[in-house]
């Protein structure tokens, strides 16, 4: 918290006045219309001295401040040596002289209790603001993992990592970012695994920006990504403390923004959004399989629309006679090509898909389910829609449902546009312009100056072991080298296991 508070422009004056009488208009002309602002006197038993404690309500836990500070200043007797005339019991006490300091303090939770006489004041540690309990991760559901996510202060969420690896190279770098509200940003990182130039680099992106307040750590990673246009992201995300120390024990740093429930991960590759915390809680040829299922539903999520457009308006001539039947059946009623029909269709579905987000849960799950049948069944009988573009669209969606990576499924709902426009208008020309496009543009693409396209260009076989595949964990004794470890080992031989093969 005290780097945190050091980089603050200071007003025209910084002395602190001896008097109370002009210390306090000070203070209400600081935090003019400020009600919550309070401003408690007292006089101090032990020397009877007039004093003042400010602190702003809501921010400040009301009980250590009456138990830890005014109980024992207004009640207590020290011994009545010098220094020892403040009896208070609160876990920060330091001396401060300085207005601009003492203003940042008020408003990230301290209390300031100023002396009459005195030219100095003294910080408390009473902070106490609002907060939520530990739950579940919302986005990111686990089977046999845990079942704890991160919330909103950046303390508790280190503290949940800290709890996974309760090791001392666990090393922390903190950087105040914002010139109106200022946000504490931390980069955990293992200090004799993780690669101290990716750190720099990371560390100097963050110190470099200049903004009012970040909010997010979504607004975080925007402003610090290597390619800003780029619809994939370069930056995990996540909500849950296993999958951020899992990370770190790879050789990765992570990033906790202050009031954000998620904390960044870099650097990443593409095949990095398609694992799960989970795939190590299971067997591996599951795992492996699991993988496999969801690069397949990436390429489904992403190519199908445009391949049932590509196929229908130019190469209807691969389809089986008696599929082709069947299509032209359903299609006779239909007023309206196939591109049509489907931007129709996953408009609608993406409409869907947002109001039961943004709706209460019970009742976005209604209209999820209810909106989509009673849609989907309307528009069949009206003949505005054929049956084959309803599975198509429904088969689309389900596939971009099994992505574990929201940020990743939002990029895959873009792209797909972009392909079926290309297939309307070059057919199966377009879907491999679209496809060798995507390719070209993985390959260009960097995370904190790393290949995002690792390990499959530039080829490392070595990470194979654990990217498209997962075997069994007594064979991964390596780190993965795109994140360039100092330390490549991670565990010792298992003498067992190999004996046995």
């Amino acid at each position: 918290m005290d780097e945190q508070l050091d980089d603050v422009s200071p007003p025209l004056s910084d002395h602190i006045d001896a008097e109370l009488t002009k210390i306090l208009p000070r203070i209400n002309d600081i935090f003019s219309e400020t009600p919550d602002l309070i401003i408690r006197k007292l006089t101090i038993k032990q020397t009877n001295e007039q004093a003042a404690l400010i602190f702003i309500d809501g921010l400040t836990d009301s009980t250590i401040i009456n138990h830890d500070v005014l109980r024992p200043l207004q009640l207590e007797s020290g011994s009545g040596q010098p220094g020892d005339d403040l009896i208070m019991t609160v876990s920060h006490f330091e001396l401060e002289t300085s207005w601009a300091r003492i203003e940042a303090l008020l408003l990230h939770g301290y209390s300031i209790l100023f002396v009459n006489g005195r030219t100095e004041a003294y910080s408390l540690g009473t902070m106490g603001w609002p907060q939520r309990d530990i739950q579940d991760s919302q986005l990111e559901s686990s089977l046999k993992g845990s079942h704890q996510g991160f919330v909103e202060t950046s303390g508790q969420n280190i503290a949940l990592i800290r709890r996974y690896i309760a090791n001392r190279e666990l090393k922390m770098r903190r950087i105040t970012v914002g010139r109106r509200g200022q946000t504490l940003v931390t980069i955990l990182y293992l200090a004799d695994v993780t690669n101290l130039d990716l750190l720099e680099a990371l560390e100097k992106r963050i110190q470099n920006v200049d903004i009012d307040v970040i909010l997010t750590a979504g607004e975080l990673s925007e402003l610090i990504e290597d390619h800003p246009f780029s619809l994939f992201p370069q930056f995990i995300s996540t909500e849950r403390p296993d999958s951020a120390a899992s990370q770190l024990l790879q050789g990765r740093c992570v990033v906790v923004v202050d009031r954000s429930p998620n904390v960044l991960i870099a650097p990443v590759t593409f095949l990095s959004f398609f694992q799960s915390t989970d795939d190590y809680s299971m067997r591996w040829p599951i795992a492996t399989f699991l993988r496999l299922l969801r690069l397949f539903a990436f390429f489904t999520a992403a190519f199908l629309p445009a391949f049932y457009i590509a196929v229908v308006n130019f190469h209807f001539e691969i389809i089986p006679m008696k599929l082709l039947l069947t299509l032209g059946e359903s299609r006779g009623q239909v007023p309206f090509p196939p591109f049509v029909e489907a931007i129709l269709m996953e408009i609608t579905l993406e409409m869907l898909r947002e109001a039961g987000i943004r709706l209460p849960a019970p009742i976005g799950q209604t209209v999820g389910i209810v909106g989509g049948i009673v849609i989907g069944q309307a528009v069949v009988q009206a003949g505005l829609i054929s049956n084959v573009m309803v599975i198509v669209v429904a088969f689309t969606a389900i596939s971009s449902f099994i992505l574990p990576n929201y940020d990743m499924v939002a990029a895959v709902r873009l792209i797909r546009f972009f392909l079926m426009v290309l297939a309307t208008t070059f057919g199966f020309v377009g879907l491999v312009i679209g496809l060798m496009t995507m390719i070209a543009h993985l390959l260009t693409l960097k995370s904190l100056g790393m290949p995002y396209s690792s390990p499959l260009g530039p080829i490392r076989f070595a990470d194979w072991k654990d990217t498209l595949v997962r075997i069994p964990i007594w064979l991964l004794k390596n780190r993965p080298t795109n994140s360039l470890p100092q330390q490549r080992k991670r565990q010792g031989p298992h003498t067992q296991k190999e004996e046995d093969q």
